[in-house]
């Protein structure tokens, strides 16, 4: 008899996201004239850049011709787009080489995918609040899993802790915060993985939508890092790629336990696992790191975050304490009247506003919840009359 991986018996019955899908959903049932706006699930609603649509439109032609035809491409990702990765990188003060970069359709799949690199004996010390994935991945690797407390005495970010851990989850913007490290923040978490011989899993998925450039982009800036850290990066949120998935892993040479190269080890893992991204999308993706791509994602970016101006004014002449919204796509706000998270998405919801609750992220989100500022304009000004209407501002 096939035995099967029981850890995923382990798992919480129902993935956070499709909790919420499923209230609103029967929301909508019982109530099909309310018009509901959705600012809990993080998908963006702006189109691609019209440089991307003219790169997938170029590469789609080139498939169609033979002298131009690709097949199998390089498992790690043409050089082509990790010459333009590696170019980024060094705008934002940190310098990795074209063989540290592997393409992937995204930093979500990675996160899970990397663990195949390490023993289900390691711990894993992830922060609460969390990106349900995290959770998801360990438990399903069967790793052990310790907690590191993000709350209101550390503006969730959480610091290091008195204990040994193996593998160490940080993201920055955070997800689903809003909170932002600054250099001082990362290196003590460098220093403590170094320290503890630990490998740090860096989601900076967000990293484009940090304004302020006192704040780091990459951990790639902090000294040390090369030699413990991981980082995961994401043109979903950022370009607009959620529907076309692009991503890619960074793992520095210097990055070894014993005498086993990370890098080496994932190259294989690709080569035995992953066929490669697609073309057309890595010529998308080459044509996002062109000096206008940046240009016009930005617009999109800086469409953003007047999106987060907006609802960030609402909450704060409500007095409603809030966290993230100016170096990230996510607002974390706090219940108001000391309500629960799931109280507060109810009001909401009966208001025609979908949020997500706080307690869904983890023990330390109970009593908050998550605004996205991915909205169309029209909807996010109204989403602003309805939260005051909601809270009584």
């Amino acid at each position: 008899m096939v035995n099967i991986n029981k850890n995923f018996e382990n798992l919480v019955p129902s993935y956070l996201f499709a909790e919420v899908a499923s209230k609103v959903s029967e929301f909508k049932e019982k109530n099909p004239d309310m018009e509901v706006i959705s600012l809990g699930i993080g998908d963006v609603t702006l189109p691609l850049a019209p440089i991307v649509v003219d790169a997938i439109k170029n590469a789609a032609d080139e498939m169609g011709e033979k002298e131009t035809f690709k097949g199998y491409g390089p498992y790690e990702g043409y050089e082509f787009l990790r010459s333009k990765i590696k170019d980024y990188y060094a705008t934002n003060s940190a310098n990795i080489e074209i063989d540290e970069i592997f393409v992937g359709d995204g930093a979500k799949n990675d996160l899970g995918a990397i663990l195949d690199l390490f023993e289900e004996t390691n711990v894993a010390l992830i922060p609460d609040p969390v990106y349900p994935a995290y959770v998801d991945s360990s438990v399903i690797k069967g790793n052990g899993i310790s907690y590191v407390s993000g709350n209101r005495e550390n503006g969730f970010l959480p610091t290091p802790p008195d204990f040994k851990s193996d593998i160490i989850y940080i993201c920055s913007p955070n997800n689903p915060t809003g909170a932002v490290y600054d250099y001082d923040g990362l290196k003590r978490w460098v220093d403590y993985a170094v320290s503890n011989k630990a490998v740090i899993l860096f989601d900076a998925a967000y990293e484009r939508f940090i304004a302020d450039r006192k704040l780091p982009r990459s951990i790639f800036c902090i000294e040390g890092a090369r030699e413990c850290a991981i980082e995961f990066c994401s043109l979903s949120k950022t370009a607009g790629f959620t529907g076309t998935r692009l991503g890619h892993t960074v793992i520095p040479r210097e990055l070894k336990i014993g005498n086993s190269s990370l890098r080496d080890m994932w190259a294989r893992r690709q080569a035995s696992k992953y066929n490669g991204t697609s073309y057309i999308i890595q010529k998308a993706a080459e044509a996002v790191y062109s000096e206008e791509g940046l240009k016009q994602i930005d617009i999109s970016i800086d469409y953003y975050r007047k999106n987060a101006e907006i609802m960030s004014s609402a909450l704060e002449d409500m007095q409603i304490e809030f966290y993230g919204g100016k170096n990230s796509p996510y607002i974390w706000f706090a219940s108001p009247d000391n309500a629960s998270s799931w109280e507060t998405f109810d009001l909401l919801l009966s208001h025609g506003v979908v949020c997500t609750p706080g307690s869904g992220f983890g023990e330390n989100g109970e009593g908050f919840c998550r605004l996205t500022t991915f909205g169309n304009r029209d909807d996010v000004l109204k989403a602003s009359k309805k939260l005051r209407d909601a809270f009584g501002g």
